[in-house]
């Protein structure tokens, strides 16, 4: 099939886990993937798409970062390649890049994709519709078909490849550029990226009864504390950590949901997690329609013996 060209993220000399995801998610086709990769520090960055299902790393070089500037540079490679899709991550800087080049291509952005297929020769992608409540399978009519794809859905693939490193032109000044980044305070783990979550919603009751959470989380050492948005627009957790339709999608190997109740927002942010445990006190909460384990009972009980468990359990070894 013709070539997919992936927007490749990176920091710090590596490219970004949900970059990978989207590389991965085109190798799996079969495709000839070109991963382009913009801007300072994508030429330590470049080699390493090979190993993740990238045939090709082409970087275009540039002294900053604007994201109309990356947008001219990666629609031109779309042209020239003659590929018939374009991918990006959903994450912030996939979002601000991914509809510029649509546009530049005339062509319609499918945004928070969750699924890629082959229908013969043409490539069908899968999103959540009506909230979450309905996924649809589409087809684009334009020439190119261009994506971004909902992080922690796709796998990151080890192909154990190397990639063909080129570089391209330079990139224009931009309109738009990126004059300096504030780094978060805190250093806590992000849900996105962390392996197992411990969330809390409104049976929690009240802001400080979220140290039950902190405490669980702590207890496992790799788990970052998530929240419902009820909880997080009553002032109680910061945004960051809200899990869900307007928060951030997760897919940990562990999530463990406490006094939410399941609504489809919430789920349409988590339900891809590999283990789902609900510890809720109401037995008919939607929650436990999509939980592997259900826990029926009061969550001031339980999460501090939960917690209690996985530290003995830690300490054995």
């Amino acid at each position: 099939m013709t070539p997919i060209v992936v927007f490749v993220e990176h920091a710090a000399g590596a490219p970004r886990r949900g970059s990978l995801e989207a590389l991965g998610a085109a190798g799996a086709l079969g495709a000839h993937v070109i991963a382009v990769l913009c801007g300072p520090g994508a030429e330590q960055a470049a080699p390493r798409c090979g190993q993740h299902g990238a045939a090709r790393a082409l970087v275009l070089p540039g002294s900053g970062w604007s994201p109309d500037a990356a947008a001219q540079g990666i629609a031109a490679v779309v042209k020239a390649e003659q590929a018939n899709a374009f991918l990006a991550s959903a994450t912030s800087t996939g979002r601000d890049v991914a509809p510029r080049v649509a546009a530049l291509l005339d062509c319609t952005l499918f945004s928070d994709c969750t699924a890629l297929a082959l229908d013969g020769a043409r490539l069908t992608i899968t999103r959540p519709w009506l909230a979450g409540k309905l996924d649809a399978t589409l087809k684009s009519s334009a020439p190119v078909l261009c994506a971004t794809l909902r992080r922690n859905v796709f796998p990151v693939r080890e192909t154990g490849g190397t990639a063909q490193v080129t570089t391209g032109n330079a990139l224009g000044a931009g309109r738009a550029t990126l004059e300096k980044i504030e780094a978060r305070a805190g250093g806590k783990l992000d849900v996105s990226e962390a392996t197992v979550v411990v969330s809390g919603g409104r049976g929690l009751k009240e802001a400080p009864h979220f140290a039950l959470i902190e405490e669980l989380a702590a207890a496992f050492g790799n788990a970052a504390v998530g929240a419902s948005r009820a909880v997080v627009d009553a002032g109680w957790r910061p945004h960051a950590e809200q899990v869900g339709q307007t928060g951030k999608t997760v897919s940990p190997q562990l999530y463990i949901a406490v006094g939410i109740s399941g609504a489809i927002q919430h789920l349409a942010g988590m339900k891809t997690s590999k283990v789902i445990v609900a510890i809720n006190k109401d037995p008919e909460a939607p929650i436990f329609k999509v939980a592997d384990y259900g826990i029926v009972g009061d969550a001031f009980e339980i999460v501090p013996a939960l917690a209690q468990a996985v530290r003995k359990i830690k300490a054995q070894g």
